[in-house]
């Protein structure tokens, strides 16, 4: 008699299947503490954003959190991007750890995304544009999962 198998990974979406939008790459729950980020702090995989995090945090912080509101209200992208410069972006630059720290915390919960104040705190005061361009991804992941299902559901009727 052989031992059961033992499935360590989510199967990846297929057409057709409805994805969380709040985790697109379906990423499992570890021990029910939250998933993990969809791509490692040191996975700067947007360049742009990443050079943009390195100059100019206050315009990415901005971006981010006026996305994020946008989402939160409209289940759906802000059509502006989060705009230029607004005033999280001012606000940011008066003392953006904080501001930094307390955005990560919220993504974090939003996403469920495993972590705590410690990890937050570390990842915002000592790698700025990473953490930046790390929370960028989770929410530019969950308004495409949107735009996805929209265009879906169009096709659909």
């Amino acid at each position: 008699m052989s031992a059961p198998q033992l499935v360590v990974q989510q199967p990846i979406a297929s057409q057709g299947m409805i994805v969380n939008p709040k985790n697109s790459l379906n990423k499992p729950d570890i021990n029910g503490e939250g998933r993990e980020w969809s791509y490692d702090l040191l996975d700067c995989n947007n360049g742009g954003t990443f050079c943009k995090a390195w100059w100019l945090p206050c315009i990415v912080y901005g971006s981010n959190t006026g996305r994020l509101s946008y989402l939160e209200r409209n289940s759906s992208p802000d059509p502006d991007h989060g705009g230029v410069c607004s005033c999280n972006c001012c606000l940011y630059n008066c003392c953006g750890a904080v501001f930094q720290i307390t955005n990560r915390a919220h993504i974090r919960d939003r996403y469920g995304i495993k972590g705590d104040f410690c990890t937050d705190c570390l990842a915002s005061c000592f790698c700025t544009p990473c953490a930046l361009t790390q929370e960028e991804a989770e929410i530019d992941l969950e308004e495409k999962a949107l735009i996805r299902q929209q265009v879906e559901l169009s096709q659909k009727a």
